[in-house]
């Protein structure tokens, strides 16, 4: 029979409860993935081995915003101690702005196609992960994403507008050959697939078969990084198998700052966590008695224009930039930065963020380790390639670079680009609180700022600091918000400067997951987005 409801309409408000657990938690954005994931810490494995199974298995079951083409960044308590991967890829030998500019392209770097592609990290800081502190092997990690590429899952309801509005987008930009791939793995029948539908591709089980098998060589120096240099050379891409093979996922040590006896962790740049960190080391100049509070918005909107401004001038390939992470968080800094936050809405310089497609997870075990990770394609499903026959959408990550050969983050080749995707981490004192994450390209920043507020200024429980409506500064003064922003706020910052618009949807405000952990009980509390399809899955 056919099903007769609108699994997108709720004509009723609807609430989610805060999750408890004791021996694990897995938080995503898709419910199969997070069961993935708990799958593998009921088998014996841990947090770790957790987070790799739900991530893997998001390129499956949440294409629309990650694929095996991604890259990734993560966080991990084992331990006492945080440890940051970073597993974003570096610009092909070959891509220069001179190349680009050759190419046709003399403002930026093209969103889609062979050009704006980097070596995608994901595939790596799995290898990596199960490597260092996986304690079951990879083919059994992977074993629950292959099956569902394999034998099919139903289509959930956020997933398949994402989707739905991709194909609609995609029909009118995607003409060249080069993309039809795309369009014979995620939209078979000629179309995408609908809320409840299934849809499987055999194409991507055999290559995540191949990493698990292999450890991830095969992708960076084997069978798969054949065919993707192959594609490339085919296309008049960069993307080479040596570049493939020259990447290798690095160790990186976490930055903080400390926020109202809390510390706050974000992986360096070329991430954009700097950008939280220094709007919240503004922020902790003020005392905020109300969140419902005029000056409380005012002021959290204020700080992060001021941080953004200066992530945007600076963030970078860490080697590459002009100023250190240490000034830009540094106290003197942030109290002359401090002093330009007044009564009325400040017009930074200009930029005009996008938005972007990724996805978050967070895990934890029994035994304390706990993982926040982060990976995307950027720009929802990427570049729009499709390496034939391996389901392998690649990312986009080169369209942020910069083709102005002064700017910190100028085009060079072997450089890593600045970077949307952020996974966070709270800690007080010695204890892990847990892992906590925004998704969503450039509302990443903000979605850390509010959640962290959310949690230490106002006490909310993980799935309050998740509930509450968003904002999101877009540029100069303009600032979206939810339709279930308070309205006597929305004006009143109107008389204070700033533009606001009120979002016709949710889909901008980023998608978030929270895992905290009780240091005296050991007791894990999670929450998950309201904005998606997110499942806290405990064991």
């Amino acid at each position: 029979m056919t099903v007769m409801y609108d699994a997108l309409s709720y004509p009723y408000p609807s609430r989610r409860n805060v999750v408890y657990g004791q021996k694990g938690m897995v938080a995503t954005s898709q419910p199969l993935a997070a069961q993935a994931g708990l799958q593998m810490l009921k088998e014996g494995g841990n947090a770790i081995d957790a987070a790799i199974a739900t991530a893997a298995c998001l390129t499956v079951v949440e294409p629309t915003s990650n694929g095996i083409g991604s890259d990734a960044f993560a966080l991990v308590w084992t331990g006492d101690t945080l440890r940051g991967l970073n597993s974003s890829g570096q610009a092909p030998q070959a891509l220069s702005i001179e190349a680009v500019r050759k190419a046709g392209y003399e403002k930026e770097l093209p969103a889609f196609g062979v050009i704006p592609v980097t070596v995608p990290g994901a595939p790596g800081a799995w290898a990596e992960l199960s490597k260092k502190f996986g304690k079951l092997p990879l083919t059994k990690v992977l074993a629950p994403a292959i099956a569902y590429a394999e034998e099919g899952y139903p289509l959930s309801p956020t997933l398949a507008t994402f989707w739905q509005a991709a194909f609609k987008k995609y029909q009118d930009i995607f003409k060249d050959e080069v993309f039809q791939p795309w369009f014979e793995i995620f939209a078979p029948n000629g179309r995408a697939p609908k809320a409840g539908e299934i849809w499987k591709s055999p194409a991507h089980a055999a290559t995540l078969r191949s990493i698990a098998e292999t450890n991830g060589e095969s992708f960076y120096r084997g069978e798969l990084a054949n065919k993707i240099d192959t594609y490339f050379l085919k296309y008049g891409g960069f993307l080479t198998k040596e570049d493939l093979s020259a990447f290798h996922p690095e160790w990186v040590e976490p930055i903080k700052v400390n926020y109202r006896g809390y510390d706050v962790w974000e992986i360096p740049p070329n991430g954009q966590g700097l950008v939280a960190l220094e709007a919240l080391n503004l922020l902790k100049g003020f005392e905020f008695k109300s969140k419902e509070c005029v000056d409380t918005y005012h002021k959290q909107i204020e700080a992060l224009k001021i941080a953004y401004v200066d992530g945007m001038k600076y963030i970078t390939d860490r080697t590459a930039m002009s100023v250190s992470v240490e000034e830009l968080l540094s106290d003197e800094y942030a109290q002359e930065r401090r002093s330009l936050i007044g009564d009325e809405a400040l017009t930074p310089e200009p930029g005009a963020p996008p938005r972007g497609g990724t996805v978050y997870l967070a895990t934890a075990d029994g035994d304390g380790n706990m993982v926040s990770f982060i990976q995307s394609n950027y720009m929802g499903f990427g570049s729009g390639i499709v390496i034939p026959g391996t389901g392998i959408s690649m990312q986009n990550r080169g369209h942020n670079f910069s083709l102005d050969p002064n700017h910190d983050n100028a085009l060079k080749p072997g450089k890593k680009t600045y970077h949307t995707i952020i996974p966070g981490f709270l800690s007080k004192g010695d204890q892990p609180i847990g892992p906590f994450g925004v998704m969503g390209g450039f509302m990443q920043p903000q979605g850390h700022v509010q959640v962290v507020m959310n949690t230490v200024d106002f006490a909310l429980n993980p799935q309050a600091a998740l509930d509450a409506p968003r904002w999101q500064w877009l540029n100069d003064k303009k600032v979206l918000v939810e339709p279930t922003f308070p309205n006597d706020i929305a004006q009143q910052l109107a008389r204070k400067g700033h533009q606001i618009e009120v979002a016709l949807d949710g889909g901008s405000f980023g998608r978030g997951q929270i895992i905290w952990r009780d240091p005296e009980t050991g007791v894990l509390a999670g929450g998950t987005e309201p904005r998606t399809d997110g499942e806290v899955a405990a064991w």
